[in-house]
């Protein structure tokens, strides 16, 4: 019989694709987690509506609402430590994480990263998929990573390989990476809840 779920807050800037798998695993019983709230730097993207929907408190941070930068991540820290969310999870969030709420929670954060990094590091979006091709590469797939102060540089905790088609566009590319992601970013979330993940530094 398993704990208690595992609290985690999620924070997304577009439409939400990856925080949806993860509401529907949770719905479903594979995963064993609950979503304390989801922050967006866009009120109106598709993330903040789906939480919306599924009675999730949302919470847009920017520097729209909150100009100055110290008080914007003093906001943020305390968003983490009100809610108990022991692990913080992106689902395509746009913006760097400052660290003190990267330690605001016991586990850290993770990311979801559309190509096997550190190939596509520093990337984003469709420009990930157009370097991929670009370099002739034949394998992507997405990856989990631990969140750190350097985009796309955290440990690397899971990669799932795509083949690179002939005739990929950036778009038939992305499309077979996302359905990965999907499968991926969940069940490193488990492994977490399970206990076979900890706090960043700690040996697994």
């Amino acid at each position: 019989m398993k704990e208690t779920p595992l609290k985690i807050g999620c924070f997304a800037s577009g439409r939400g694709s990856n925080f949806e798998a993860l509401l529907k695993r949770i719905a479903s019983g594979d995963l064993h987690a609950q979503v304390a709230f989801l922050v967006v730097n866009n009120s109106k993207c598709g993330a903040a509506d789906l939480a919306r929907a599924n009675g999730i408190p949302v919470h847009h941070v920017s520097a729209v609402t909150d100009p100055d930068e110290a008080a914007r991540t003093a906001r943020l820290v305390s968003i983490v430590r009100e809610s108990g969310a022991r692990l913080l999870v992106l689902c395509g969030y746009m913006k760097r994480v400052p660290d003190e709420v990267l330690e605001a929670a016991e586990f850290g954060a993770i990311n979801i990263h559309p190509s096997l990094l550190p190939r596509g590091g520093g990337l984003w979006g469709h420009h990930v998929h157009e370097a991929i091709l670009a370099a002739g590469d034949d394998r992507s797939g997405p990856t989990v990573h631990r969140v750190n102060s350097v985009y796309d540089d955290g440990e690397i905790l899971a990669q799932r390989q795509v083949p690179v088609l002939p005739g990929d566009t950036p778009d038939t590319l992305g499309a077979r990476v996302l359905v990965q992601e999907h499968d991926l970013l969940w069940r490193v979330v488990e492994r977490f809840a399970e206990g076979k993940l900890g706090a960043p530094g700690k040996r697994e």
